[in-house]
Formats: C-alpha cells, sequence, structure tokens
C-alpha cells in the first residue's frame, strides 16, 4: 500500500518541511493469511494495532470504500480519520484525511493511497 501526502496542515512543523513532505509517498508491505484474505479488500483497512483506533463505520461493497475511525493520541485528544474511495480485486485507490486537536493546534492530513495485490502468497 503506497500513501501520498497531498495536504499537511501540522501547527509547529516549518514550512519548508511541510513542502518537501507534500507529494513524499510511504509504502507498507502487508501479509494477509488467507483465512483474513476471504474478507477481500476489508482485511486491507483494518487499521494497525498500536494505533489503538476505534473503527465508527466501514462500509466496503459494490467497488465503494467508506471507513471512519477514531484514533487516541500521545499528547491527548484524537484524530478522526476518513477514507473513501474504489476497489476491485486487484486493489484499491482511496483518499483518507485525518483531522484533530494537538496541543499546538488544528492538525489536518490528507493523503492518496493505492493499494494492489502482488503476490497470490506471503514471502517470509
Amino acid at each position: 500500500m503506497k500513501s501520498t501526502a497531498v495536504e499537511l496542515v501540522i501547527p509547529g512543523t516549518s514550512g519548508f518541511l511541510l513542502r518537501m513532505m507534500r507529494g513524499k509517498s510511504k509504502t507498507e508491505h502487508k501479509c494477509i493469511a488467507p483465512d483474513q484474505a476471504r474478507a477481500g479488500i476489508a482485511a486491507l483497512l483494518v487499521p494497525d494495532p498500536k494505533a489503538k483506533c476505534r473503527v465508527e463505520s466501514s462500509v466496503v461493497a459494490d467497488g465503494r470504500i467508506a471507513q471512519a475511525m477514531v484514533c487516541p493520541q500521545k499528547e491527548g485528544g484524537t484524530f478522526r480519520a476518513v477514507r473513501s474511495g474504489s476497489y476491485t480485486a486487484a486493489g484499491f485507490t482511496a483518499r483518507m484525511t485525518m483531522a484533530g486537536q494537538t496541543p499546538k493546534g488544528a492538525t489536518r492530513i490528507v493523503l492518496d493511497q493505492t493499494a494492489v495485490r502482488t503476490a497470490a502468497t506471503c514471502r517470509r
């Protein structure tokens, strides 16, 4: 799954650094076990347990994705993450918007995400 920064409003971070980060991508590889894979694309949308996010709603049907989560922050407060997009058997394309209040002010991060299936089995 590749996430590309589209919009970054992060109080306390220099404009120079934010401009450098915009357009940059981060790629992560996920290995989905066969029993999880039967859930289809929904298995890729499960939040990382370390983030302790609570899924408020998640609809993955008829080629469309709509998901909303609330994630606690280390400094207190929460971030709300909303993802919407489309999917096929080969992967998905979505936009995720994360917004919340930090001690330094209102923060907003928008990511474009794409995921593609790269192999039928996991490589160990």
